[in-house]
């Protein structure tokens, strides 16, 4: 195959594409050609003109927005970009998650997946192409038991319904991938480094590494970058990746001790 990488025609939803790594991916898609839709729940304001719809993806109803713009703004949707997800969840592990700190971690980095699938794979399965991206996270194997527990269960039922759902709708040109990131350098984490280097008395580049020890280590010695995360799914949408379904890409800058 020859060529630069291009998603020219193709029409995209990504969620959660307002900022970090979903903000990067809506950027590199745009340049690649694609026509993108993008949502969140408010629009920032120094957002380029980008297709945009404000939804709250934790609830049936904010879904059920998203999946109606897919169908009045894009005409139909190629790729579909689950990028939604996270953790308020407070320190302290299990025994500091009660019903709605449980419900909370599903609403937001389970559900959202399951109810536009629902609604946008027919769809795909229809026309007989398209990719679906599950971005799932490293924290289902590697959970942090102070602080993520609730978390990384969801992003574990993510991770296992992806690929039921991929074993179901491969056969029938849709290809269904999960993208396991670990540590993500976005304006957030920087946030929680910087405060982290406050109250240890040392600067950002100590809190990082406080980070990257709680995590275990990094071997590579830094978190990925929004782009790099982009550039995986960039990859994996396209028709380079034609032959590519049903499994895991981990990008962790090695954080996972395990094949």
């Amino acid at each position: 195959m020859t060529g630069f990488l291009t998603l020219e025609g193709k029409r995209a939803l990504i969620t959660g594409g307002t900022q970090g790594a979903g903000a990067a991916t809506v950027d590199l898609f745009r340049a690649l050609g694609a026509q993108v839709l993008t949502t969140a729940r408010k629009r920032p304001a120094e957002m380029p003109e980008v297709l945009f719809v404000a939804a709250d993806l934790t609830t049936l109803e904010g879904c059920e927005t998203v999946a109606e713009a897919v169908g009045s703004q894009l005409g139909g949707v190629d790729i579909v970009v689950h990028m939604l997800g996270g953790s308020s969840a407070p320190g302290g592990g299990f025994a500091a998650l009660g019903e709605a700190e449980w419900q909370a971690e599903l609403n937001l980095n389970l559900l959202p997946a399951l109810r536009l699938d629902r609604a946008l794979v027919p769809g795909m399965v229809a026309q007989g192409a398209g990719v679906v991206i599950h971005v799932t996270s490293i924290q289902h194997l590697l959970p942090l038991p102070e602080a993520t527990t609730g978390y990384a269960a969801a992003k574990a039922a993510l991770s296992t319904y992806s690929k039921s759902l991929s074993k179901e709708v491969s056969p029938k040109g849709v290809r269904v991938v999960r993208v396991s990131p670990g540590w993500i350098e976005t304006e957030a984490s920087i946030r929680l480094a910087e405060r982290l280097a406050q109250e240890a008395g040392t600067d950002v580049e100590g809190g990082k590494r406080m980070i990257m020890d709680a995590l275990g280590g990094i071997p590579i010695g830094r978190p990925t970058k929004p782009a790099e995360i982009a550039n995986l799914i960039a990859f994996l949408v396209s028709d380079r990746a034609a032959t590519i379904t049903g499994t895991e890409y981990v990008i962790d800058g090695g954080t996972v001790p395990t094949a």
